[in-house]
């Protein structure tokens, strides 16, 4: 499975941001697609995530309440809608997929990732 991102950049705070991750190679129907994020001198944590088949999502609590992700299973695509950014929002953010639905740190597909900063 190959994944790409597209939508990073530089925001000011309370601006919005949508983040898309295009997936090829092999279908993730049954599968689930997570949205990670590593800031300088911090570990990489998962935000959110979206089981393909049925749609249902999980949220940190940092993000819940702003961020939403949404699906496309004809085009295997996801999207990460970010509204009400914030400073500490501002990070790398990496988009990952496995065939299996559930979302961690070791799914086996990553994408490059984006760079996401927010001023204030």
């Amino acid at each position: 499975v190959q994944l790409v991102e597209s939508g990073g950049g530089l925001v000011q705070s309370g601006d919005s941001l949508r983040l898309s991750c295009e997936a090829s190679g092999r279908t993730l129907d049954d599968g689930a697609v997570g949205w990670f994020r590593q800031s300088p001198g911090k570990e990489r944590e998962e935000i959110a995530c979206i089981t393909m088949n049925t749609g249902s999502t999980y949220y940190a609590g940092s993000v819940k309440g702003r961020f939403t992700m949404s699906r496309n299973n004809a085009k295997d695509t996801v999207h990460l809608q970010m509204n009400n950014l914030k400073p500490e929002d501002t990070a790398v953010y990496y988009c990952a997929a496995d065939t299996t639905p559930q979302c961690s740190l070791g799914m086996p597909y990553w994408a490059e990732g984006t760079l996401v900063t927010v001023s204030a």
